[in-house]
């Protein structure tokens, strides 16, 4: 007999769910319907991955890619909302350099990715994205629902931040445009496309045999490369210059492209200087690399950028500001400026991320990671040697750092000597770092140990961000870590069901100051400025009663962590207990309280504001 509360409560239906990679074989895998040809597509571009959130508007593409593709090549990757299947995907091209697949369910799945789709522009990053509408002919239109996930000109909602988009009504038309988005994506400058497919021409039986396009006839094609004229000025301005500058951009993330970058440096002695905006370009502890990178130049920068005499930009993020940072506003540039950039290109009247205008003495319109070597050829032609020519500015003496403070809160500073002590005898590739980050202890010594943020400046990012690098780096032997802020994790951490539930490892410090601290420093600003009271600056920006539980937040995601942890010996032990268990295959978290106020802390711990 059943108790009294046992006969009141409700009998909940039970469900069977098959693993994640248990199949049921069709008894029809033949290629018959248009949503299968669409999946043929995707395994012809080569896409491994497609991160997706189910909806019922691409219904006839998710039966393919089960049914008809065996959820293999693309493997689906359930995500729990759209904007972390676009973080993911960006993620992935931060280190691979080319697409990854993303599903998004009609104009409301479009509408809730938008902001990583606006990240991924403003990295460059290449994203591969098929969307859904509901039928174009009305006549076939479900009462309601179908009424309102169907919308004219889709890709409009998109089109001031992606490269190319196109709505086809024809199988033939559909596969053109696959075809084209991914070409157009993985070509420099790279970004996000989109193709938005009607259902019911998925749904649709094929009447006639399709004829798929051939991929070996529409790769990308190779980067421009710089006019041979060009090479030789930009090589003729270098020799002959006292001081020459080469500030490293957006490039890319080839062990050999990196090699060739360190030898065009010493060949023409030049001081390097790299920015935490972007992934790393060279090594940081190089001794041409006189200065830490930063996020915005330090005094020292400035003074060396006062001596330059010539500049060699190699896609240098918002050039124009770094003058006016260094040199002064509205000082004029004395040095020759050497440009070479593809940006250009992508530049349109929407958005302002094609930043100031520069001076340039010579603009070469062609992938910085073409110009390089010709460039090394000539100028060891015009020295007449292949020898390292002598360093032009001070080398680098980097005095040595000090402990993290054993006692008390951690402060930001503390945190990050403790990853620091981590990474220098692994290879970590770093997903990511939280704002504030004191830029003075990061030591990277190849393409793959820092891929960059996230582009946009948006927060909620970071965590899908992180996992997308994880899963590009899944069985390579690096290990994964990433570092963000509690709002960052707090708007983003239900990312991480993603890399739970497909075994993705990763190693994810939330570094947790409880407060939107970038924000506190705004406030803190317009009082001073307005005679207000400055302690009224916290109003409004904490996040600390109650204080948010991220393990816990973790754990709901299936994701194995601890904290909050305050000490810095707390931290070193807890990431070697996470380091077992990424590298058994996976994510693990670790909330590492932060103090805003603590010693040595330049930055004061802004981990949780917005990037501004």
């Amino acid at each position: 007999m059943t108790s009294a509360d046992d006969s009141k409560s409700p009998k909940l239906a039970t469900a069977t769910f098959p693993d994640k990679d248990a199949l049921v074989a069709p008894s029809n895998a033949e290629l018959g319907w248009a949503s299968d040809a669409m999946a043929e597509m995707l395994r012809r571009l080569d896409l491994r991955y497609i991160a997706l959130t189910p909806g019922a508007s691409y219904r006839g593409l998710h039966d393919s890619m089960v049914n008809y593709l065996g959820n293999r090549d693309p493997q689906m990757l359930v995500c729990l909302h759209e904007e972390h299947a676009v973080a993911i995907a960006q993620g992935y091209a931060k280190v691979t350099e080319r697409p990854m697949g993303v599903a998004l369910h009609s104009n409301v799945g479009l509408m809730h990715a938008t902001m990583a789709i606006f990240n991924a522009w403003c990295s460059r990053a290449p994203v591969f994205m098929l969307g859904a509408t509901g039928p174009g002919d009305a006549e076939e239109r479900r009462p309601w629902i179908d009424w309102i996930h169907t919308s004219k000109d889709q890709g409009a909602l998109i089109r001031h931040y992606t490269k190319w988009d196109d709505e086809p009504r024809s199988i033939g038309a559909t596969l053109e445009a696959m075809m084209r988005a991914h070409q157009i994506s993985a070509t420099e400058p790279r970004g996000p496309t989109y193709v938005c497919l009607d259902v019911a021409l998925q749904e649709s039986k094929l009447d006639a045999p399709v004829t798929f396009p051939d991929i070996e006839r529409h790769k990308p094609g190779r980067p421009p490369a710089p006019a041979a004229e060009a090479v030789e000025e930009a090589a003729r301005l270098l020799v002959n210059a006292k001081k020459p500058v080469i500030l490293m951009g957006r490039v890319s993330r080839s062990q050999e492209d990196w090699d060739a970058r360190i030898e065009m440096a010493e060949a023409i002695g030049a001081l390097v200087l790299t920015d935490m905006k972007t992934a790393a370009a060279f090594p940081t502890e190089h001794p041409l690399h006189a200065f830490e990178p930063r996020f915005r130049p330090s005094p020292a920068t400035s003074a060396a950028m006062k001596e330059a005499d010539v500049v060699l930009s190699l896609d240098w993020m918002d050039l124009k500001g770094h003058f006016a940072q260094t040199l002064g506003k509205n000082v004029p540039v004395g040095a020759k400026v050497i440009h070479c950039s593809l940006d250009e290109y992508l530049h349109n009247g929407w958005n302002m991320d094609y930043f100031g205008l520069p001076a340039v003495d010579l603009k070469i319109l062609a992938s910085p990671n073409e110009l390089v070597r010709p460039l090394t050829e000539a100028v060891a032609r015009l020295r007449g040697t292949r020898e390292k020519a002598t360093p032009k500015f001070p080398v680098r003496n980097m005095p040595p750092l000090a402990k993290p403070r054993a006692e008390g809160m951690m402060g930001l500073r503390d945190l990050a000597l403790v990853v620091r002590d981590f990474t220098q005898t692994r290879d970590v590739t770093m997903a990511g770092f939280s704002l504030g980050w004191p830029s003075d202890t990061v030591n990277f010594t190849g393409p793959l140990d820092y891929v960059g943020f996230d582009g946009g400046g948006g927060v909620g990012s970071g965590p899908a961000n992180a996992i997308g690098t994880a899963l590009a780096l899944k069985d390579s032997g690096r290990f994964c870590m990433g570092v963000v802020g509690d709002g960052d994790f707090t708007m983003g951490g239900n990312a991480l069901w993603t890399a739970a539930h497909m075994g993705i490892p990763l190693l994810l410090v939330v570094a947790n100051n409880r407060v939107y601290y970038n924000d506190v420093a705004h406030q803190e600003r317009m009082a001073v400025v307005r005679g207000r009271p400055v302690e009224n600056k916290f109003v409004g920006q904490q996040m600390n009663d109650p204080p948010v539980d991220l393990v816990g937040l973790a754990r709901a995601q299936g994701v194995e962590g601890e904290g909050p942890l305050e000490t810095s010996g707390e931290l070193a032990a807890a990431i070697l207990r996470g380091e077992a268990v990424v590298r058994a295959g996976r994510p693990y978290v670790i909330d590492a309280r932060v103090d805003v106020g603590a010693p040595g802390d330049n930055n004061r711990g802004h981990t949780a504001g917005r990037r501004d």
